[in-house]
């Protein structure tokens, strides 16, 4: 199983380009089924969760190509042919190695009227019920079971439009929603929706696909049905997580790099905490300035958007583990997201955990040690701390990081890391 090496202690200097975001790109992907024509996207990232999801999109029938352009590191293009179609089964060995798995349910009930889905897979940060998804399609019409691990899924009558509130903010349901309501009979209103720009994202690829949608980005989102989509081309929006990632890592190793194509009107919580960090972020024409100096403790506590990313608290934890005072990290969408700390423990970091809080005493630095990923944002954390502690550290199981993070040892490397990848 490879490994990542990293000789911590230099500061990131230069420019990091910022790719397609995988939380878009994964929903879009799913879109491809509520049309017999061709949706191509632009902006795709290499990564191992596009595999998987072109894996099961394969599965049930569409052809699915991948179009390189010349140039090392360029985004792909992604080509997927709706018509063809013909399996409405997404099978276990697939949608085990992913929570997005899930999103095909909605779109296969739309256009085809049934579905057999395993439940979904991916990190173990928490249960993430599905339990939302399963009620709003059932709203809209759908009769649902369990049977064996999977959900079936039928709508005889089609789907109708209807009004859903959802209890709690989530946003895999709101996309598995608003994509069924496309193809509903009548009006379908979304109430309490979740408003990531990845919503908004997905949103506009529908409407290109000739949907009808309004209120994209606020708590309420109104489909009107229509009878059929047609194909469409979308350019993937730049990934907000990724573009936090990278910002930390430069603050924690008191760095100076722009972050090419990053997109700061998505990032507005995770700047200001940067900053109350004592993290420098500038605004530039093509993306982000990050520099830092000093960095002093300050609070963080995760939310839906606008709010604080909970997939940044790992990062964040990680920067402020050499920040001068005290910081307490407050997570409050997952329950099982702080396992990252007893790895960042053993680097010397001063963490103390209360429920759902942690509590983080900096420290002058961290030193290296081996250390071993848990999940996706849990492995970026490490690398952040490796990065900034003294002496080597060694990440073990990184195809956790394989999942979320394109070429991150070589966009690192560029910056002036000492870090390489060991195959295992």
């Amino acid at each position: 199983m490879d490994k990542i090496r990293i000789i911590g202690g230099t500061p990131l200097k230069g420019n990091i380009r910022i790719g397609g975001a995988k939380n878009s790109a994964l929903k879009l992907m799913c879109a491809s089924i509520l049309t017999d024509g061709v949706l191509t996207l632009t902006n795709v990232p290499r990564l191992a969760d596009i595999r998987t999801t072109a894996q099961l999109l394969e599965s049930l029938g569409i052809e699915v190509a991948f179009e390189t352009p010349d140039g090392d590191g360029a985004p792909q293009r992604l080509v997927m042919n709706g018509g063809t179609l013909n399996n409405t089964v997404a099978e276990y060995d697939i949608v085990r190695k992913m929570r997005a798995g899930v999103l095909v349910l909605g779109p296969l009930l739309a256009k085809h009227g049934k579905a057999r889905v395993s439940l979904p897979g991916g990190c173990a940060i928490g249960t993430r019920p599905v339990d939302l998804h399963l009620k709003g399609l059932q709203l809209l019409g759908a009769e649902i079971e369990l049977d064996g691990g999977y959900i079936v899924a039928v709508a005889p009558n089609g789907l109708t439009g209807a009004e859903v509130t959802f209890p709690f903010v989530s946003v895999g349901a709101t996309e598995n929603l608003m994509m069924a309501a496309t193809l509903a009979k009548g009006t379908t209103r979304l109430i309490n929706a979740a408003r990531e720009p990845e919503i908004v994202d997905l949103a506009e690829c529908l409407k290109a696909m000739g949907a009808r949608i309004q209120g994209a980005g606020s708590d309420t989102i109104e489909i009107q049905g229509v009878e059929s989509l047609n194909g469409a081309e979308h350019a993937v929006m730049p990934d907000r997580i990724e573009t936090g990632t990278y910002a930390m890592a430069v603050a924690a190793t008191r760095g100076d790099a722009t972050l090419i194509g990053a997109r700061p009107d998505t990032l507005g919580a995770a700047i200001a905490s940067m900053e109350a960090a004592g993290v420098i972020v500038d605004r530039v024409p093509d993306g982000m300035r990050i520099r830092c100096g000093a960095l002093v403790g300050t609070d963080v506590m995760t939310e839906p958007y606008p709010g604080f990313p909970t997939d940044l608290q790992a990062q964040m934890m990680a920067l402020l583990s050499t920040a001068q005072g005290a910081s307490m990290v407050t997570e409050t969408i997952f329950e099982n997201r702080f396992m990252h700390v007893p790895e960042l423990s053993r680097m010397g970091a001063s963490i103390n955990l209360h429920g759902r809080s942690a509590m983080v005493r900096g420290v002058h630095r961290l030193t290296g040690a081996q250390v071993m990923a848990t999940d996706l944002r849990a492995s970026v954390a490490l690398v952040i701390a490796g990065l900034a502690a003294q002496g080597e550290t060694i990440v073990n199981r990184i195809y956790h990081l394989d999942r979320g993070y394109e070429r991150l040892d070589v966009k690192l490397a560029a910056c002036g890391a000492q870090i390489e990848r060991i195959a295992g």
